[in-house]
């Protein structure tokens, strides 16, 4: 969502906002603006549309201020334009605020304060924040810290905020609720963030704020309170990220990019979760995710929360958890979960699935669960783990135990490698559970790493073979206005995860569906104009699944199958084949939802589209 950056130090702040606002780009935006103090005065500047039309009015009024704030803004209450955008000032224009989040009583906020004679001149939410904070000041705040405290006390809902004063030159607060926002630690200059890209390439020792805390900023140094003043000592830690990692490396498009780092994510995973030096006569586990003995014990049913791709990544682990470790799994959509959470069960472990470790839906649904067994029976304890590729983030905070994913940065809003990074995790977890219950044959398991050891290779064969000829293929997508996906078992959340990302980047309608569901309702949807893309790979529903597609082709669909290389009969089925290397169905999904990403990725790039930052989306969704 919303990006924020924030600096104080000894260097002119404008060129480093507008560097660490380029970094969160990918979080999704439609507009920015940059607050800075001159000779005493605050100086705002805000565009519409991308940043290179904030850079163009920056360069014709170049501050040298050594203090400032910036925003990238993701619109929710008010259209996108210029008057909307952050940052915010209060009506003597004094004090500027941006925000990352969502304020739930600024109407009754903007009424009060409109009668106390403060001026509005936006649509947006955020606006109550610097004239509270300005309100809080006639009515008796002494500071600024004190008047930001005052006015905290009276927000409802998920914020983060960056607030500066031309009447306080030398400082800056910070507060965080439900919405992250990062302190980074130089050598006499500080900064702020949405999240750790922004501020990387300047230091690499960050201080996160935790919900309830507040922080100020001096050249001095850094104090962190809670919001009811009291003081708190935390120490800061280093993050490893190489800045280099986020730059395109001569791509296109940062999703070209990513879809290429899946085989070096796949590798990095198996490394650090699975014994490469393991065989049947090994006496010990091959598998290495140190998660702690009472996530195992008396382990009977287990619940997955996500939202997105995250959620079809734990469609896929419930298929593999329910298969190999026989334990029955529900997963749930978490922003459903929040508000309608199921019967309590005893001895349950829930699963969290988030990239960024930072959406709010499925941190409030771990939140809630593990408030709701907080007092229970010691059977209905809550055991909770979170899937994530950011284990320096709000979830790792919440959960007992982390499996990282290891996929690194990932820029492009459409995820594709850190989808991968989630299936990764769901085969060891689940393989893990099913060696510790004895649900699986050592021969099978052998079976089983012996294919997850030759993935990478398999999605490099994809990747170099295909590339080209899915390209020459998304040109007869050109005039195409729905889609259909299709998969049976495994592959049917694959299906799933097709059509959302030809909707996220293509714009084109596409719907998922189980094979077997067509002719229950959506075969009415398909004629010659409506492509149907089908997942066939060979296996235990196979034939079935081939079945289905005919029907497809029946009523003048022009069909599509993701097929087993080793398919002679597939050619005379479908109108264009997109073969995969030969894989235990069990590991397919892995490999099939590569040609998807491929299709998605040039179908978008044809139509001249926005690939890594489409419209109305955003990377983390940190706001309900």
């Amino acid at each position: 969502m919303c990006g924020i950056v924030g600096y104080i130090g000894d260097r002119p702040a404008q060129s480093i906002l507008v560097s660490g606002l380029e970094k969160l780009e990918y979080r999704g935006y439609d507009s920015a603006g940059v607050a800075t103090i001159i000779e005493g005065n605050l100086d705002c500047i805000r565009a519409k549309g991308k940043l290179h039309n904030l850079r163009e009015k920056i360069e014709l009024a170049t501050s040298h201020s050594p203090i400032g704030i910036g925003h990238t803004r993701w619109a929710t209450h008010g259209k996108p334009e210029e008057y909307n955008a952050h940052p915010h000032t209060d009506t003597q224009r004094r004090l500027a605020v941006v925000q990352n989040g969502i304020i739930e009583n600024y109407r009754e906020l903007r009424e009060e304060l409109k009668k106390q004679g403060h001026e509005f001149r936006s649509e947006t939410d955020t606006e109550v924040i610097p004239h509270l904070i300005c309100q809080c000041f006639a009515d008796g705040a002494d500071t600024l810290m004190v008047a930001v405290q005052q006015a905290v006390h009276k927000l409802s809902g998920a914020f983060a905020i960056a607030v500066i004063s031309a009447d306080y030159p030398d400082e800056m607060i910070l507060a965080r609720q439900q919405a992250p926002l990062v302190i980074g630690i130089g050598e006499g200059e500080y900064f702020c963030a949405s999240d750790t890209p922004a501020i990387v390439q300047y230091t690499r020792t960050i201080l996160p704020l935790e919900n309830g805390e507040m922080a100020r900023l001096t050249r001095d140094g850094v104090e962190v309170y809670t919001f009811d003043g009291a003081k708190v000592r935390r120490k800061p830690h280093s993050i490893s990220w190489n800045p280099i990692a986020v730059e395109k490396q001569g791509f296109r498009h940062f999703m070209a990019k990513e879809i290429y780092e899946q085989p070096a994510v796949v590798r990095t995973c198996l490394e650090a979760y699975l014994d490469l030096d393991w065989t049947l006569s090994s006496n010990k586990s091959p598998f290495k995710l140190n998660l702690p003995a009472s996530i195992y014990t008396d382990l009977e049913n287990i619940q997955i929360v996500a939202c997105g791709t995250s959620l079809h990544a734990g469609m896929v682990g419930k298929y593999l958890l329910e298969e190999l470790a026989q334990i029955p799994t529900a997963i749930q959509y978490a922003s459903e979960f929040r508000y309608s959470p199921p019967p309590l069960i005893a001895n349950t472990l829930t699963i969290g699935i988030t990239q960024s470790g930072e959406t709010a839906d499925t941190l409030a649904a771990v939140e809630i669960e593990k408030s709701r067994r907080q007092d229970k029976a010691p059977k209905y304890h809550s055991r909770l783990l979170a899937v994530t590729n950011r284990t320096d983030s709000a979830i790792t905070r919440i959960v007992d135990c982390v499996i990282d994913t290891h996929a690194g940065m990932e820029i492009g809003v459409a995820a594709t490698k850190t989808f991968m990074g989630q299936l990764m995790a769901f085969y060891f977890l689940s393989l893990d559970l099913a060696h510790r219950r004895g649900t699986i044959t050592v021969d099978r398991l052998s079976e089983i790493i012996a294919g997850l050891k030759v993935l990478p290779s398999q999605i490099e064969v994809i990747l170099e073979t295909q590339e080209k000829y899915i390209e020459e293929l998304s040109h007869s997508f050109l005039d195409t206005h729905d889609a259909i996906f299709l998969g049976r078992g495994i592959n049917f959340p694959i299906a799933l995860e097709g059509a959302l990302k030809l909707k996220e980047i293509s714009y084109i309608h596409a719907e998922g569906y189980p094979s077997g569901e067509m002719k229950h309702g959506p075969i009415a949807l398909l004629d010659a104009k409506v492509p149907v893309i089908a997942i066939t790979m060979p296996g235990k529903v196979y034939e079935k699944a081939i079945s289905n597609a005919q029907e497809a082709k029946a009523r003048d669909s022009h069909l599509y199958g993701v097929v087993a290389a080793s398919d002679k009969d597939a050619a005379e089925i479908f109108d264009k084949v997109l073969p995969v290397p030969d894989v235990d169905e069990l590991l397919s999904p892995v490999l099939t939802v590569i040609p998807m990403q491929l299709m998605s990725y040039h179908i978008a790039a044809m139509r001249g589209l926005d690939v890594d930052q489409p419209r109305n989306l955003a990377k983390s969704v940190t706001v309900e």
